[in-house]
């Protein structure tokens, strides 16, 4: 996206902008992930999602919209932000963000991903509790009406430490993530333009690097994401660790990948959106100030 040229500062707020706008789009593929991690029995993808439209129609596949919402406002907000403002106190006078070493680039992705990681840990408990309540007996379910009623709600029942429950392993993914994401992406464009089938820039390049560096992250943070979930659906003080340790050896090691597919479908379209966005918001911030 650099062509070496110095940086331009941008609002800050443009990454959860175009996060919002993409998970519109994504959600119910979110939803699917988190029944999937959160349900009592195997079930499979595409079951899941055609029993949600089915018992609860398309609306359902919406439910906990605001939480993902708010999640994008402060998770990804955060880790835009704080991944250029790094990029940028770490590039050289004068040079541009390629100037930077790939390996910095990956430690400024961690530490943007752990600032997000718990700025958006509150919205990340309210959405896994709204998108897994109908696996709860009636008298136990939450029924948050939306992200701001669940956190109230938290708060007031459970204390405002309900709302760092899996804290952890939320930063843990959000460190993967970020840092799995971007070199996994670097390095499959590198190594598809070497083969002389792509070309740098294009369309087909872009995605193909995009899909790749999906799965790799989709992977790598798979099981912590299952982990983080299990235990942000827990209720009231319960540590979550011993049905953690049930599930494992009932189910064995592979259910720490359950919800691999609607990840890895959520995560690459997700991915092109939300680039996409950001980069016309950005154009459209350079056209408001007569960049262009």
């Amino acid at each position: 996206m650099s062509d070496g040229a110095p940086r331009k500062k941008y609002p800050f707020w443009l990454g959860g902008c175009a996060a919002s706008i993409a998970v519109c789009f994504t959600h119910p593929l979110d939803l699917t992930k988190v029944r999937m991690q959160n349900s009592p029995q195997k079930v499979t993808t595409f079951g899941l999602l055609r029993g949600t439209l089915v018992n609860e129609g398309v609306r359902g596949l919406y439910i906990g919209i605001s939480a993902s919402v708010l999640r994008q406002m402060t998770y990804s907000l955060t880790r835009f932000a704080a991944y250029e403002e790094i990029k940028h106190r770490v590039t050289p006078h004068h040079a541009g963000p390629d100037s930077v070493p790939v390996w910095l680039k990956i430690a400024a992705a961690g530490l943007a991903g752990a600032a997000g990681g718990i700025a958006g840990n509150p919205a990340d408990v309210i959405l896994v509790r709204m998108t897994s309540d109908m696996y709860r007996p009636a008298d136990q379910r939450f029924a948050y009406r939306g992200a701001i009623h669940g956190i109230v709600h938290a708060v007031k029942e459970e204390g405002p430490s309900s709302l760092m429950r899996g804290l952890t392993p939320n930063v843990v993914r959000a460190i993967l993530m970020n840092s799995s994401q971007l070199a996994s992406y670097d390095f499959f464009k590198e190594l598809l333009e070497s083969t002389g089938y792509f070309h740098q820039g294009t369309l087909a390049h872009y995605l193909s690097s995009s899909l790749l560096a999906g799965t790799v992250a989709t992977t790598i943070t798979s099981p912590v994401d299952v982990i983080r979930a299990r235990l942000m659906n827990v209720r009231g003080s319960e540590s979550g660790i011993p049905e953690l340790m049930k599930a494992l050896r009932r189910e064995g090691p592979m259910f720490l990948f359950r919800g691999w597919v609607p990840s890895w479908i959520r995560l690459a379209p997700n991915t092109v959106i939300l680039l996409t966005v950001l980069e016309e918001l950005r154009h459209l911030v350079d056209y408001v100030r007569g960049d262009r």
